[in-house]
């Protein structure tokens, strides 16, 4: 049987980690105490936790607690057995998840390597060192904070470090795109700073960078902030650059969505252009949940500060181990091949649901998301239907509004489809007129129960000759 298959199943090509003797940013090996043997040290149960062999890092410990083993089983059958088509979800990586179910957890570690609050960090000084020192080469930045719990935190910090309150930002309007922490007045965002919206062209929905230059010159920002988190086309970090420098304002780029596809070499790299570049590392990067900030020199300060002590207590050094074993999956050949297939899994799929009849917000995409306006398909049909039809038939993706929804956000009249874990999971283009057909199968019957168990069972089927994780356990 060839490497990558089972029982003619398609298994997911998971990055190599052997450590080169030649890798700047390996650590030098430390001595360690040996581990202790005795069993006493379980707290809930006293045999050692049984944890599959073949994928030891897939699965978890068994032990009493039946009620939260019984449902990691349900949520891994779930994940296995349904197309995972949520734009900001992906699988981790067997090494990403081993490096977060670790000893690190137990570990006390307030500020920064080399300067912290409390004792007995060594290890984790190393740890959060190299993965530092790994994300900068991956993204070519001169400095890097990677103890973010989330994106959110991540662009809040920045906010804290670099603007004053009531200051003015530019940033992307959520009804065209863009996310809570670009100034949504629900959000902290737009509570302490003046943020002014910009959006999309009627035309073309795509930004409208003449549109950007205009507010930036009538309301002369502090801030410009790009990104979005349900924009389906690649966002021109040197147009923003441009806009920023003829209005002296800074440049923040949060590439939360596409991280991974900047590592793959599929999007183009704001780091050169932007003051400031924060993304979140469990997305198409494939890496735990959590934040990151990259940052020119000259903010490195600031940004430190603000994230520790201003926004944040100890760090989740078990998460920030993770982070840097994915920083090192990144920099493998294989995960250029990776973004590559999201992007092109993504604008196959476009052009399989144009087909069903459906249409793409701004026609297609050039990224790792779909945005799908259901009315020409069906004017009755709401996201909020949509989202629970294909849920209730193995097909996870989420209610979205679309430019100038009339709909609230809590109902849409779109939903947004992202590639990447289906990627992961070894689908290709070849699979996707199949997922469109399947869509389009619910959503044509959104009520119809007998439709949903026939699709539930094909997407079964489908899935199973793609399993992430085929040797886990619960």
């Amino acid at each position: 049987m060839p490497p990558g298959s089972r029982g003619g199943a398609t298994l997911p090509e998971w990055p190599s980690l052997t450590t080169s003797s030649a890798d700047p940013a390996a650590a030098p090996p430390k001595p360690h105490s040996s581990r202790r043997s005795n069993p006493s040290n379980f707290l809930i149960d006293p045999t050692p936790p049984q944890i599959n062999k073949e994928y030891p890092n897939v699965g978890w410990p068994q032990s009493p607690d039946t009620e939260i083993n019984d449902l990691l089983d349900a949520e891994l059958e779930r994940q296995q057995r349904g197309l995972q088509l949520i734009a900001s979800e992906n699988f981790a990586s067997p090494a990403v998840m081993a490096a977060t179910g670790t000893v690190l957890t137990n570990k006390y570690s307030e500020g920064y390597p080399h300067k912290r609050y409390y004792g007995g960090n060594a290890v984790v000084d190393d740890i959060e060192d190299i993965a530092r020192n790994r994300v900068c080469a991956l993204f070519g930045a001169d400095h890097a904070n990677v103890q973010p719990h989330s994106g959110a935190n991540a662009n809040v910090a920045v906010y804290l470090a670099l603007l004053d309150a009531g200051d003015t930002v530019l940033g992307m309007s959520l009804d065209h795109g863009g996310h809570l922490t670009h100034g949504s007045p629900v959000n902290l965002s737009g509570r302490f700073y003046n943020f002014v919206g910009y959006g999309l062209t009627e035309s073309d929905e795509r930004i409208d960078y003449e549109a950007v230059r205009a507010l930036a010159h009538e309301h002369q920002p502090k801030m410009i902030v790009a990104g979005a988190t349900a924009y389906p086309r690649q966002i021109d970090p040197k147009i923003f650059r441009e806009i920023a420098d003829e209005v002296g304002a800074l440049f923040m780029f949060d590439a939360a969505h596409i991280a991974g596809l900047i590592a793959g070499g599929v999007h183009p790299n704001p780091v050169p252009e932007a003051d400031i570049v924060t993304f979140t590392t469990h997305k198409t990067l494939r890496g735990p949940r959590g934040g990151t900030i990259l940052c020119r020199e000259e903010h490195a300060k600031a940004i430190d500060k603000a994230i520790f002590p201003g926004l944040q207590g100890g760090p989740l050094e078990h998460v920030i181990a993770a982070k840097a074993v994915a920083f090192r999956e990144a920099t493998d050949p294989s995960f250029a091949d990776y973004a590559a297939g999201i992007v092109a899994n993504a604008q196959a799929l476009a052009q399989a649901l144009a087909a069903q009849g459906f249409r793409l917000v701004s026609g297609g995409t050039d990224n790792h998301l779909l945005l799908v306006d259901l009315r020409p398909f069906n004017a009755d049909l709401t996201g909020k239907v949509a989202q629970a039809s294909l849920d209730a038939a193995g097909i996870t993706l989420n209610k979205n509004t679309v430019p100038d929804d009339p709909r609230s956000p809590f109902v849409t009249s779109g939903v947004r489809i992202g590639t990447p874990a289906v990627t992961t999971q070894g689908m290709g283009p070849a699979e996707m007129p199949e997922i469109a057909e399947l869509i389009a199968a619910v959503l044509s019957k959104p009520d119809d129960a007998a439709v949903h168990a026939e699709v539930a069972e094909r997407t079964a089927k489908l899935c199973a000759r793609f399993p992430v994780y085929p040797d886990a356990v619960g």
